[in-house]
């Protein structure tokens, strides 16, 4: 093993946990930084793929996590207007088999914090991390703490240590946990409605909640990442009216909803950091590459960077490390981010051809042998080994 290490991680959210684990798992000190007061999730329902559950189970939190989600055995998708379907992504279907695991981000945090907690690691809240200098860092409180060996920048998308700058994509969504209510869609699917790629309804169940026992379900609409303002001053009849018309399966998620509050608008953006790392300083997760949900795999990149640094920190030190982990990332984070470039205006866009593409071509040819088998391997996020040349080194 490499030699011990002072580590800071910048955000206790599911990358900066994992990552504490496996690095505490090491041998090394870890403390981590994080700007609220008690670490929270944010957001809504989610799907934990085969790739990160593996994640998960390494930490000891797969248990718990899978205690509190549900399984996942296909994502299908149709058109509003004759029905078809346009989407259709079976993982195993055998009962036993590999499957996502639908969960809500309150309930994975969870799992994953409480995992941390059973380490030896050092937590400072209300410490929101603002620079970084000579392995040192700077709260926006203006304390300073360090000189620390390493530190693992895993503060998301609103990161102040990375200097990613990403494109908005002109498509978000707005999103909301209701119970699951009595309906006809299987609570083993992620379902959705589209039509043409300027409206997007999903209903994912997502197990219960951390303390209450109520199955829940994750729900979406997709739409212009600057019309949440629009969408609130219409007023939810309208919206309810329009969803339900388009997807009638839709009503009983939607009666739910009965306060503007009770959704949350997400905005999405695509980037990566050519370079992950300079000396002393790593980024990981939304930190180091960003992109919109569509293939469902941000919480699980995370997920995969935490493992893949902890791997190379377990073969060698120092700069070497961080090279070896960002080369052993590189090519599974362009692969899926080249995907979700090409898939997501299929969905969520103002195009009219490129709906026709996808419902009169592309989805055909994705039912023809090998193209079912393709797919899985792409939402279960192995169609390119995730760890590189690491992926030895976890059973070492």
């Amino acid at each position: 093993m490499s030699q011990v290490q002072t580590i800071a991680i910048a955000g206790a959210g599911i990358g900066g946990l994992t990552a504490a684990a496996l690095l505490a798992d090491l041998g090394h000190h870890v403390q981590i930084f994080d700007q609220f007061d008690t670490p929270k999730p944010v957001g809504s329902g989610l799907v934990i793929q085969p790739v990160g559950q593996d994640v998960l189970d390494k930490i000891g939190a797969g248990e718990a996590a899978r205690a509190k989600g549900t399984p996942i055995q296909r994502m299908l998708g149709h058109e509003a207007d004759r029905q078809r379907k346009v989407l259709n992504v079976w993982y195993d279907k055998s009962t036993d088999g590999r499957h996502g695991l639908g969960i809500h981000r309150a309930s994975l945090f969870d799992a994953i914090y409480q995992a941390a907690l059973s380490r030896d690691i050092t937590l400072h809240p209300n410490s929101q991390v603002t620079s970084v200098t000579q392995g040192t860092l700077t709260l926006e409180n203006g304390e300073t703490h360090g000189p620390f060996d390493l530190i693992v920048d895993a503060a998301g998308a609103g990161s102040a240590l990375s200097p990613l700058t990403s494109r908005p994509l002109p498509y978000g969504a707005i999103w909301g946990t209701v119970d699951w209510p009595e309906t006809d869609l299987p609570g083993n699917q992620l379902s959705q409605c589209y039509r043409r790629a300027d409206r997007m309804i999903g209903a994912l169940p997502i197990g219960c909640l951390p303390g209450d026992p109520t199955q829940k379900a994750a729900i979406f609409w997709s739409m212009p990442r600057d019309s949440f303002d629009t969408w609130q001053n219409d007023g939810l009849d309208a919206w309810k009216a329009e969803a339900t018309t388009l997807w009638p399966a839709f009503a009983p998620f939607a009666a739910q909803v009965t306060d503007p509050a009770q959704m949350t608008m997400a905005r999405y953006a695509h980037g990566t950091l050519r370079k992950p790392w300079s000396p002393g300083l790593v980024h990981i997760g939304d930190a180091a590459h960003r992109a919109s949900p569509q293939l469902g795999q941000g919480a699980n990149m995370a997920l995969l960077d935490a493992m893949a640094l902890a791997l190379a920190l377990k073969t060698t030190e120092g700069d070497a490390a961080l090279a070896l982990y960002a080369k052993a990332r590189r090519w599974h984070v362009r692969s899926y981010q080249m995907m979700s470039a090409a898939f997501t205006p299929q969905y969520q866009s103002d195009s009219r051809w490129l709906p026709m593409l996808r419902d009169r071509l592309l989805y055909p040819i994705s039912q023809i042998p090998p193209g079912p088998k393709v797919l899985t391997a792409i939402v279960c996020g192995t169609m390119l080994a995730p760890l590189g040349r690491l992926a030895h080194c976890q059973s070492n």
